[in-house]
């Protein structure tokens, strides 16, 4: 009975472990994925002051240059309702334009913020599923070979009840 229990803990260890390892695999392909595409668009902007123009290419600086986008667009209006000032936008209108392309520029730094995020939960699943993995695996181990001993004395016992 405990030899069986045993072999579904290491089993169920050996599943977590696997799909741990799956969870990392794709978190790792993802982030590279993602910073590939970045570094494809060449996005570049001075997060600081008189500072030179650095590449956005992971989460912290999407986040700044989202942050700062969206501070420059609603410098041109602070909402899109006083944009359009009751009327209709008008992409021939450089002002409806310049403020569409920094919305625009900002939901990409934010969608790339909440992919890194997504990738980081993912990476963490991974990481708990691995160390489940092993402390099941670990387990059913241990109970495996405590069940042998168990049945060894046990047959001992037996044995040694049957000679008298």
């Amino acid at each position: 009975m405990i030899r069986g229990i045993a072999v579904l803990v290491l089993l169920f260890g050996l599943v977590a472990l696997v799909f741990g390892g799956v969870f990392l695999g794709l978190g790792v392909a993802k982030n590279n994925q993602l910073v590939t595409a970045m570094h494809q668009e060449q996005v570049k902007l001075s997060l600081e002051e008189n500072a030179p123009p650095t590449l956005i290419d992971n989460m912290s600086k999407a986040q700044a240059a989202g942050d700062l986008i969206r501070e420059h667009r609603r410098g041109i209006a602070p909402t899109y309702q006083d944009l359009l000032g009751g009327g209709r936008y008008d992409p021939t209108n450089p002002k409806h334009l310049t403020y569409s392309q920094a919305l625009n520029m900002e939901n990409y730094l934010y969608l790339a913020v909440v992919g890194f995020g997504l990738i980081q939960s993912v990476i963490a699943s991974g990481v708990f599923m691995v160390v489940t993995g092993l402390a099941l695996g670990g387990t059913g181990v241990a109970l495996y070979r405590l069940s042998g001993r168990l049945t060894s004395s046990s047959y001992a016992k037996e044995s040694s009840n049957e000679t008298r």
